[in-house]
């Protein structure tokens, strides 16, 4: 049995993503074997993320100020505002570069059982600002996978039934059914970007 400080953080490692017990011992021992400096800037980095990253007011995106820079960017589109589940799928697409409007992070998606989709992602602040009629273009560039149709399925219906003279539109099926959008190469996610289908 590990003493009890070394439990704790094996524990704290268990609750990352795809992080099982082994791997989170391997964790912990490295950073014990490694000396108190490591360490020390590991709980440095940790403390300054929370010190100084916020939720963008706008975009939900993660940001060190808010409104982001992409928020507060007024040379970007601001008729189009692209759709996506996480932070990490925002910075795909926009290191690309052939996207120029804004974004809103959803913060997930969610299963066909969800009891009140409205509640667990950042759909309503995203409904609240399709109020402001200059947005023409809602593109909905969630992962092709399951909770991703499930989630675009639902959006389509709640912005049509908000905005009926706005334009919802989805990535060309260049992105094959499952597949992720974080790892989808640039040649494809970019065809896909240029590709985009209404969705009705």
């Amino acid at each position: 049995m590990y003493a009890k400080p070394i439990q704790r953080l094996i524990a704290a490692f268990t609750r990352l993503p795809s992080v099982g017990h082994r791997t989170a011992e391997r964790f912990s021992f490295y950073l014990l074997k490694s000396g108190k400096k490591e360490v020390a800037e590991l709980t440095l980095a940790l403390k300054r993320l929370i010190e100084t990253i916020k939720s963008c007011e706008t975009c939900w995106d993660f940001s060190d100020q808010s409104p982001c820079h992409i928020c507060s960017d007024k040379t970007r589109d601001q008729k189009t505002i692209c759709v996506v589940a996480e932070p990490q799928d925002l910075h795909v697409i926009e290191h690309m570069g052939i996207y120029h409007g804004q974004y809103h992070v959803l913060r997930g998606t969610f299963s066909p059982d969800t009891e009140d989709p409205l509640r667990c992602i950042k759909i309503p602040e995203l409904l609240k600002r399709i109020e402001n009629t200059t947005i023409t273009e809602i593109i909905l560039a969630l992962n092709p996978d399951l909770p991703g149709e499930t989630t675009m399925m639902f959006l389509e219906k709640q912005l049509q039934d908000k905005r009926k003279d706005m334009k919802v539109s989805r990535l060309a099926r260049g992105l094959p059914m499952g597949s992720d959008l974080q790892y989808a190469d640039e040649i494809t996610l970019g065809s896909a970007f240029k590709h985009r289908t209404p969705t009705h």
